[in-house]
């Protein structure tokens, strides 16, 4: 019985009545559920697959929906008692359900607010709308299901719309010449004059409202928004409507009143450009910017009606609109896709100061990486007495976290460097130079910032590790010769050097630091937004008690230190709480993880040869560890480095490239200039923009 049940389910997909019972069915006296449903089970019909003699037409004539459509046209042309009926259905469905909604919402936020929004589309994914309220907007999303719908009711030619027009009009009493009964167009343009009118008083509230004017320059009465409602009651006047002259001039004048809201919607994503992105505000503007696409598509089709096609082509995008309302990740896509580009605005601006173009540029980063390697090998030796405690595993974790997030800000306002957290700032600083790569002169630029990108990042590590290594295992052979004793156990050397081995789950560890170096970059552009976008800068300038405390001066000098650092230390503490806290939260919610960084681990095996001794390089799994420390660095740098590519090309929503032709001549490059990847030029190209030393 439930295998039963199941396969009757399944079926119900796409299973639909046929024809004859459909047609039977119609009752333009029926309850209107019954009559929104009738419709629906006729689009089922509608999208069937299969239907004989269509094998004879012409391959341009053989879309599924199309033949069914002609066959229906012929069903009816022969059976005029049949098509009456069937007219009558039709046009009933039309008069009782109200179009506003349909013309107007659909497509478009219905809530003021993005996570208000996410909400409503969620519900609506299990909670599809009724067939029985009356709502043209809820009948167009039970009817049209499938993502081709749009399509094929786009493709309509104007021999099918001519037929199905006639037959829509069997039995109307306008064809019968009843004068009382208004033409069916009159009331379809009566209805896009109103629709208008609807959207444009909700594009003039969202335009003079506080968020968008108060970042928009002038008065509010010279705005576009404040005279757009106007300029549509004068536009929509019967008067003007019969006047033709009178109506082009108020059309003009509306079309460029448009105009102008877009370049206001333009003012105000430069506005947040410049002092920080708010995702409700993003939010604001594109529900803003639907409306008025909206607007123009129904007023192209108002001021138009000799078009033919006019009607398929507003269904066609009514139906993508509807469809593009059920998504999230078109929502999340339009509202985040600014603040986006701005955190990846901000990680390509300290990348360009990571990126060697000289070779006085190139010495200064191998000693801020040595700098980054010396500090890192006493992180090693902390990390290796917090562990050596045995405290529970949170807690364990947390002092980790205190300890990397202190070196690491140790390292940034030393002005050294760590390579690892390189690679997420110099993939959007390359991914910028893909806006000119159609140009020769781009390409080449494109190139030397590759090449001097590879070669920063490798003398980088080579830096870092050249440092951590000596270092680490000098201290504890200090601690052996003057102390006599060793700062870790012999059992745990070994154990940590069988731990870094190629063999085990070190790739694994190694692409996961990846993810969580890159998610720290992330953390330091959100970071540095908030602090624009609130003007935490002027708050604290102007705070009362620290100009008190401070004196102007100084609290002017307070500002200016957190506007300069705040993505430098929000990078640094969210990779440490990333890092020492990271893995335990994930291993006890999932999959058990660790970080394998390639610093602390080359710091961590040279405290391991200074209590082993020489004799370590004879055992199978130090070389084993030589190598996953090896491909460790390579995971550590490649996946966080195209995590932020990725993300930095599709927040700049950049054209395709050729990217086979990019590779092609980043190769010939390296076998024409191979020294380029580790020597660089001795003064640095005129055309790219000098590096400004290491942060």
């Amino acid at each position: 019985m439930f295998r039963s049940l199941f396969r009757k389910w399944r079926e119900s997909r796409n299973a639909s009545l046929q024809l004859d019972a459909i047609l039977a069915a119609a009752d333009p006296e029926a309850p209107l559920a019954d009559r929104n449903g009738w419709l629906i089970e006729l689009g089922y019909w509608i999208r069937r697959d299969g239907l004989p003699g269509a094998e004879g037409l012409a391959p341009d004539k053989r879309r599924r929906e199309h033949v069914r459509l002609r066959y229906l046209l012929q069903v009816l042309e022969r059976n005029p008692a049949m098509a009456g009926r069937f007219a009558e259905m039709v046009r009933s469905l039309v008069r009782d359900n109200d179009p506003t909604t349909l013309l107007c919402d659909t497509g478009v936020a219905s809530h003021p607010g993005f996570w208000s929004e996410v909400l409503d589309r969620l519900q609506a994914r299990f909670l599809p709308p009724p067939p029985n309220r009356g709502d043209l907007a809820g009948l167009f999303a039970l009817l049209f299901i499938d993502d081709n719908d749009a399509d094929w009711v786009e493709a309509l030619d104007g021999d099918l719309l001519g037929r199905l027009a006639a037959v829509l009009r069997t039995g109307d009493p306008e064809a019968a010449g009843d004068a009382a009964a208004p033409p069916e167009w009159d009331r379809f343009d009566r209805t896009l004059a109103t629709s208008i009118q609807v959207l444009v008083s909700q594009v003039r509230a969202t335009g003079l409202s506080q968020a968008i004017r108060s970042r928009l320059k002038g008065k509010v009465k010279d705005t576009p928004f404040f005279r757009l409602d106007s300029a549509a009651q004068a536009l929509c006047e019967e008067e003007a409507v019969r006047d033709g002259e009178a109506f082009a001039h108020r059309l003009n004048y509306f079309r460029a009143l448009l105009d102008g809201c877009h370049q206001a919607a333009q003012c105000v994503y430069d506005d947040l450009e410049e002092n920080g992105v708010s995702v409700e505000v993003v939010f604001q503007i594109e529900r803003m910017k639907v409306r008025l696409a909206r607007i123009e598509l129904l007023l192209t089709t108002w001021v138009e009606p000799q078009r033919r096609d006019r009607h398929a082509n507003l269904i066609a995008a009514l139906i993508r609109s509807t469809q593009a309302r059920r998504s999230i990740v078109h929502l999340a896509g339009t509202s985040f896709s600014q603040l986006a580009r701005k955190v990846v605005e901000r990680s390509a601006e300290t990348g360009e100061h990571y990126i060697t173009r000289d070779r006085r540029e190139y010495r200064e980063l191998m000693w801020a990486a040595a700098g980054g390697g010396l500090i890192t090998a006493g992180t090693v030796y902390l990390k290796f007495l917090i562990y050596g405690l045995h405290l529970d595993k949170f807690i364990e974790g947390l002092l980790a976290s205190l300890n990397y997030a202190g070196s690491f800000l140790v390292i940034h306002f030393a002005h050294f460097t760590l390579a690892t957290k390189q690679p997420a700032m110099t993939g959007p600083a390359l991914a910028h130079r893909l806006d000119a790569v159609g140009r020769p002169e781009g390409r080449e630029i494109f190139v030397d910032d590759t090449i001097a990108m590879i070669r920063s990042n490798a003398a980088a590590i080579v830096g870092n590790l050249a440092a951590v290594f000596p270092v680490a295992m000098g201290i504890q052979w200090l601690a052996h010769r003057i102390l006599d004793v060793n700062l870790i156990t012999p059992a745990k050397a070994i154990a940590n050097i069988e731990s870094f081995s190629i063999l085990g789950a070190t790739p694994i560890y190694a692409a996961f630091t990846g993810v969580l170096l890159w998610l720290s970059s992330l953390v330091a552009g959100w970071a540095d937004n908030w602090f624009a976008l609130h003007k935490v800068h002027d708050v604290m300038a102007y705070n009362r008690r620290l100009r008190y405390v401070l004196g102007a001066q100084g609290a002017t000098r307070m500002a200016d230190f957190w506007k300069r650092n705040m993505s430098g230390i929000a990078a640094n503490v969210s990779l440490g709480l990333l890092l020492g806290l990271g893995p335990e939260i994930l291993s006890f919610v999932g999959p058990h993880m660790e970080v394998r960084h390639v610093t602390l681990s080359t710091g961590a095996v040279g405290a391991a040869i200074g209590v082993l001794g020489l004799d370590v390089l004879r055992m199978p799994s130090f070389w084993l560890a030589v190598a996953g420390i090896a491909l460790m660095g390579l995971l550590n740098v490649a996946v966080s480095f195209a995590l932020a590519f990725n993300m930095a090309l599709r927040s700049r929503s950049l054209r395709k490239v050729d990217r086979r032709a990019l590779s092609a001549a980043v190769r010939q490059r390296i076998l024409k200039h191979p020294w380029s990847l580790i020597v660089p030029p001795r003064t640095p190209d005129a055309s790219t923009q000098p590096g400004e030393g290491q942060a």
